[in-house]
């Protein structure tokens, strides 16, 4: 696990610092649909990512954002997010990051996440625990909803028609605020460090979200789908929290999602 771990903070630091180059650099952008772009940087890092994966781990598979793809005979698959928060990085916003996680058949081994902005390296093992740049990070300890700082993340198509909105409206009534940064990769890595008590969002991404979410767990805090069902890399719901504040934000998704139905 550690070699594992040492080698993906490796690349994931390379890349990043590869991102941070390109960012103080004119941006191209490309768009894969109406409005969901990607940029040379994202293609750059991935490209560099799968090579030293590749030379690395020469059995392992992987699948990556951009459309890299390798498969393998065995259970070990590494999901690449080679540039999350893309939409920041071509506007200039500085939160964007890169994000690495091993996983095998079901179970996420290694989690590794890099802000080359912050030079914030977040790494984690399965039962190894959850650490910030080698020190040791937690969940927040806030006991209640109407107490904490939460997260979302919103899809670059329809919005307007997205649910995610009905969410977003309560959940700012309720709590200390609501941030959407545009990382969900940095979203999750916030509450295992106790920057924020509580992070949902919709239709995710396995690359989005395994990584931060292994740095959760080992955190000390609770991943779930948005009834408190157990959490999948196909999940299409997400819902990460400190643990305190679960049951309240469990219950105000299911009867938004109740309320949305009826009309």
């Amino acid at each position: 696990m550690n070699h594992y771990l040492q080698v993906a903070q490796e690349i994931a630091r390379e890349a990043g610092r590869l991102l941070l180059a390109e960012f103080h650099r004119p941006r191209a952008v490309e768009y894969k649909t109406e409005v969901d772009i990607v940029t040379a940087a994202d293609r750059k890092a991935e490209e560099f990512i799968v090579d030293r994966l590749h030379t690395h781990f020469p059995q392992h598979a992987w699948i990556a954002e951009e459309g890299s793809r390798r498969e393998s005979e065995t259970d070990y698959c590494w999901y690449v997010d080679p540039l999350d928060g893309t939409t920041n990085f071509a506007h200039g916003y500085p939160v964007f990051c890169v994000s690495l996680a091993l996983v095998r058949g079901s179970e996420i081994l290694v989690g590794v996440v890099f802000d080359p902005v912050r030079e914030e390296m977040y790494h984690a093992g399965q039962g190894e625990g959850a650490w910030l740049n080698q020190r040791p990070i937690r969940v927040s300890a806030v006991k209640s909803l109407s107490e904490s700082l939460v997260a979302t993340g919103f899809p670059t198509r329809k919005r307007h028609k997205h649910p995610n909105v009905a969410y977003f409206h309560r959940f700012t009534q309720l709590t200390h605020g609501v941030r959407r940064d545009g990382s969900a990769a940095l979203d999750l890595c916030y509450v295992a460090c106790g920057r924020f008590d509580g992070f949902w969002e919709l239709n995710l991404n396995p690359w989005d979200t395994a990584a931060g979410v292994l740095l959760v767990r080992e955190a000390g805090g609770l991943v779930t789908n948005f009834q408190g069902g157990p959490f999948r890399l196909d999940s299409e719901e997400t819902l990460a929290t400190n643990r305190q504040i679960h049951a309240e934000m469990q219950q105000v998704l299911v009867q938004a999602t109740a309320e949305a139905a009826r009309g």
